[in-house]
């Protein structure tokens, strides 16, 4: 391999190749996906076995690299920009409406709304969607109305053993018999119904608890919970561990005690969360002087999962942001708050459908573009590939030497033996 005369070092200075200096090897690696080798570039092509803990799902099954973040942070300060525009167009249009009362009932709101999002983005991440949030809520809100006199923490406390109950049986049946959350969730918001139908007629709330002197707490306590849901779901091994229940061969394999444990704990917890939201949804409608309708529940589950599925949780599980279910929920309450002030007449229905058909759209974007990058199959895996037939070197120019013919020593200028040259100075 012929080389200029002279070079260059990092001082400016000119330095003669051939008169005892020699090109030594940088064999150190810059911590990133490539080394770097006499100026030549190196990637491996595979993750060694002691670098697993960057395999994001299992060694088994799952992909090499850590889920991507970017995705999820551009799309919530798309978010962001669609709460300030909806809040702006609020202040310019219906005024009142977010001001005063009318503003901690948009709070209250919110946050009822915002535990039911809870709810559903944290069993959407374990890979078991609860579909009886609803239901469960409509079935809080009516317990309360009748039993409220009680006292709202006993009534409360009632309502939330029941759901949590519910959601222990769920859980037994989709994680015993590994099942889909949908499927298993389902049946539990027929129970509730059966229950709700029970009660034909409205009823008038008998607690006197009132929501909206506690509306900044409510909402503030909200945001608090789902942000560090969040925070706790950016860390590598806990989104891990909670999406482990989420399928990546067969969906009915089962995939592990740890994925079995988050997916109960979720549906159980997703419950809880939806009975306290039910009982919060009737203690406003008794301030505001409202009866408590006998609904079936399911726009309210629409509007959760739609919620969650905005916010950039994805449909299939384990993947979702920080700040996403926080702005999903802020963004749709507005949107509800505005046509009701705008009295468009649009069913909840239809919102929540909206919302669910724009949250799969999301869910496909975060799947695209948060999964690791691929990596390069025509690296050497280790340095004994070099000069193995199929090996290639990159020198970052676009050109690669592939199975190198070995190089004969270069002649010495000097025929000096060692102890010639050392004896003089002994």
């Amino acid at each position: 391999m012929a080389y200029d005369s002279e070079a260059t070092d990092a001082t400016g200075q000119r330095r003669y190749r051939g008169e005892g200096f020699r090109e030594e090897s940088d064999l150190r690696s810059d911590g990133g996906a490539h080394s770097v080798v006499a100026g030549m570039q190196y990637r491996p092509r595979a993750t060694p076995a002691a670098n697993l803990d960057d395999v994001f799902d299992d060694p088994a099954h799952g992909e090499v690299g850590r889920d991507r973040l970017g995705v999820h942070f551009a799309w919530e300060g798309v978010l962001l920009l669609g709460v300030v525009t909806v809040g702006f167009l609020l202040n310019n249009s219906h005024r009142d409406t977010i001001t005063g009362a009318n503003f901690k009932e948009l709070l209250v709101f919110a946050s009822v709304l915002g535990l039911l999002g809870l709810g559903a983005s944290t069993t959407l991440r374990a890979g078991a969607v609860n579909l009886a949030l609803g239901p469960v809520a409509a079935a809080a809100a009516l317990y309360y109305a009748e039993h409220g006199s009680a006292g709202v923490v006993p009534t409360a406390g009632m309502a939330v053993a029941f759901a949590a109950g519910l959601g222990l049986v769920v859980a037994v049946l989709v994680v015993g018999f590994h099942v889909p959350g949908w499927a298993g969730s389902l049946a539990a918001a027929l129970v509730a119904i059966v229950w709700i139908q029970k009660h034909p007629s409205p009823l008038t709330v008998s607690g006197e608890y009132d929501p909206t002197g506690q509306a900044v707490y409510l909402y503030g306590g909200f945001a608090a919970l789902t942000i560090v849901a969040g925070l706790l779901g950016a860390i590598r091994s806990i989104r891990r561990g909670v999406g482990r229940f989420r399928p990546v061969t067969d969906p009915a394999r089962r995939r592990g005690g740890l994925g079995g444990v988050v997916a109960v704990l979720a549906l159980i917890g997703s419950m809880a969360l939806a009975a306290v939201a039910g009982v919060v949804m009737a203690a406003l409608n008794g301030a505001t002087e409202q009866v408590v309708a006998p609904t079936e529940g399911f726009e309210l589950t629409g509007l959760a999962l739609g919620a969650a599925l905005i916010g950039g949780v994805s449909a299939y599980g384990r993947r979702g942001g920080v700040f996403g279910t926080l702005l999903g929920v802020s963004l749709l309450a507005l949107v509800v708050w505005y046509a009701d002030a705008a009295q468009w007449h649009i069913s909840l229905y239809a919102l929540a459908a909206g919302a669910i058909a724009l949250g799969l759209v999301v869910t496909r974007l975060v799947e695209t573009f948060g999964r690791p990058l691929p990596l390069d199959d025509e690296t050497p895996d280790d340095w004994s590939d070099v000069g193995v037939p199929g090996s290639s070197w990159s020198t970052g120019s676009g050109d690669t030497w592939s199975n190198l013919p070995a190089q004969p020593a270069p002649a010495r200028a000097d025929q000096w033996g060692d102890e010639d040259r050392w004896s003089s100075l002994r």
